[in-house]
């Protein structure tokens, strides 16, 4: 009889087989992990970092496509009164009218994201969330909603906001708003309604979180500048992008991280699924949609030879195009030519390239002077997780000129008539300009659902004031609620195998410093 995977979480044991109950048992413990990161940015204002409000993550949500025109009105959603059906206006969407439609979106994402459904369905008995107040700032999207779902279904009151200001679906958002979480987000966002729809989620009067669910960072930074006393009050904190994990290291650095964290990016379950095999899949759509390009035969070079550019790469490859690896990193170059590619510095392949892919969540890895001798009719966009990677801002200038051809697809001409077409004003292109896989998702949404359930019940004292990995027993218990999609079955270690290898026959079957 084959066994059943069991895992602990926040006092529940969860099994992936069919027929598993939740009990109360013992908690898991969370691997600590301390990395040296540099000094945490602290300037103030309205921009907190050199960065602009577009937060997108490569390891989160879809999808930029909203099947809503947000031209057909022009008015503010800040200047509206709208009621939902029960008549309550705690949101602000850009229709509520349109949550019928969402509706049917967010069923849609459910069919293809079974394993979240069916933690729903087993833990919701016994309601782990029940007095979890948590404030969300990730993409709005289909995928997200049903994840924000499951939590409210697990027992906790959400209030939640974008992280990217273009890849909102306005009707998912309407949806969420009709059903009773308070939404503050809707498709193209200014600099000044994004800040002011974070600021509305946190600041509500007899409401105050007690965990923060985050995609970048900014939700949480203006939680710790603006709001000091209610960061010290956080239970936790789930973080699952590159930049947010990079700047909770360098809070709890400088000492000024006063709440457990959690990296939901580093799982393996992230890392290898959301940023490898997404990736792969929606760059390609990104491209195709915005462009109509043709890849085969296309010289295109990729900043960044990470997970996220793994994919890339592999994905343009199998499409024909010849394709360049830029890398500061000697490990991910020497993987680079292994896999096939020719490792250059920008600078020597810049006036040959068709198209240039940034994702390295560096600053000015594509330059004015690099953008001025790219040759006409080049692309140039970014798969990274904020828009700083291309100088954008260098770009708008008197003698250049910019043309809007269609959304998010910008030509930007030269005197001598050269024109650039700029994806997504650089900001992080398959989420704003296209979808991303659901069943992927499902993976980093499982993730972090799990992390929310384990730090809002971890007992005072489990969780120091610091940044956690997630264990490689939850990783692979994520891992085992996805395999029944593709009728999986996986062999099981005898007690003398198991012997052998030092091992428990349920797992974890490999050690913390394993490199998938």
């Amino acid at each position: 009889m084959d066994m059943e995977p069991v895992l602990q979480v926040g006092g529940m044991e969860l099994q992936a087989g069919a027929t598993a109950k939740a009990h109360r048992h013992r908690q898991i413990q969370f691997v600590e992990d301390k990395q040296e990161f540099s000094r945490f940015p602290t300037k103030t204002g309205r921009r907190s970092l050199s960065r602009s409000i577009s937060q997108s993550s490569t390891d989160s949500y879809s999808s930029a496509a909203s099947y809503t025109d947000s031209s057909d009105d022009e008015t503010s959603p800040r200047e509206k009164t709208q009621l939902n059906s029960k008549g309550t206006g705690d949101f602000c969407v850009k229709n509520i009218k349109q949550a019928e439609f969402g509706r049917r979106e967010i069923e849609i994402a459910e069919q293809d994201m079974s394993a979240l459904i069916s933690l729903r369905k087993r833990a919701q008995g016994e309601k782990p969330l029940a007095g979890a107040k948590i404030v969300g700032c990730t993409h709005i999207t289909a995928q997200t909603a049903v994840l924000i779902e499951t939590l409210v279904a697990l027992g906790a009151q959400c209030r939640w906001t974008a992280c990217n200001i273009y890849s909102t679906q306005n009707e998912v958002a309407a949806a969420l708003s009709e059903i009773g979480v308070a939404v503050f987000a809707w498709k193209g966002e200014s600099e000044d309604d994004f800040w002011w729809c974070i600021d509305k989620c946190v600041n509500m009067e007899g409401w105050q979180p007690n965990m923060i669910l985050d995609d970048g960072g900014d939700l949480t930074h203006w939680v710790y500048k603006k709001y000091p006393n209610v960061f010290k009050k956080i239970r936790g904190i789930v973080e699952e992008s590159v930049t947010g994990v990079h700047r909770l290291y360098q809070l709890s650095k400088a000492g000024k991280l006063c709440v457990p964290a959690m990296n939901v990016n580093d799982s393996v379950t992230k890392q290898k699924f959301d940023n490898l095999y997404c990736c792969r899949e929606s760059i390609l759509d990104g491209l195709k949609r915005t462009t109509d390009v043709m890849f085969g035969g296309k010289q295109v070079v990729v900043c960044g030879y990470g997970e996220v550019g793994k994919g890339c790469t592999a994905a343009l490859k199998a499409m024909g195009s010849i394709v360049y690896v830029t890398e500061i990193d000697p490990i991910c170059a020497l993987q680079a030519c292994m896999d096939g590619f020719r490792v250059v510095k920008l600078n020597e392949v810049i006036r040959q390239v068709d198209i240039i892919i940034t994702c390295t969540g560096n600053k000015s890895v594509v330059t004015r002077d690099q953008l001025d001798r790219m040759k006409n009719g080049s692309i140039v966009c970014n798969m990274g997780h904020s828009n700083t990677e291309i100088d954008v801002a260098s770009l708008r200038t008197p003698e250049l000129t910019w043309e809007r051809v269609r959304s998010q697809v910008d030509h930007v001409i030269w005197p001598d008539g050269k024109r650039v077409i700029l994806l997504a004003e650089g900001r992080l292109l398959n989420l704003s300009c296209s979808t991303v896989p659901t069943f992927v998702l499902s993976i980093t949404a499982t993730t972090q659902a799990l992390a929310l359930i384990e730090l809002y019940n971890a007992p005072e004292g489990r969780y120091k004031q610091d940044v956690y990995l997630l264990p490689k027993k939850m990783d692979e218990y994520v891992a085992s609620l996805h395999l029944p999609t593709f009728d999986a079955h996986l062999t099981e270690l005898s007690e003398e195998q198991a012997k052998y290898l030092g091992l428990n026959k349920n797992g974890p079957f490999k050690p913390n410093y394993y490199r998938y």
